[in-house]
């Protein structure tokens, strides 16, 4: 499986991938599962997780 550090980075932090799909702005989550089938570049996957960060952050997780 591709991006497994982000996969689980958001699962140990309690946020829903479908979370992380919705603050990236794309429409369906399953959008966000096709770009996770490919391994994202660092810079990208920085990206992603400061989100998760925040997600978690703002619902005290």
């Amino acid at each position: 499986m591709k991006n497994l550090d982000i996969r689980n980075y958001a699962k140990e932090r309690g946020v829903n991938l479908w979370e992380v799909s919705e603050q990236l702005g794309y429409a369906h989550e399953t959008a966000f599962s096709r770009v996770l089938r490919h391994e994202l570049p660092e810079d990208k996957k920085a990206e992603i997780k400061a989100i998760i960060d925040e997600l978690a952050t703002e619902a005290g997780r």
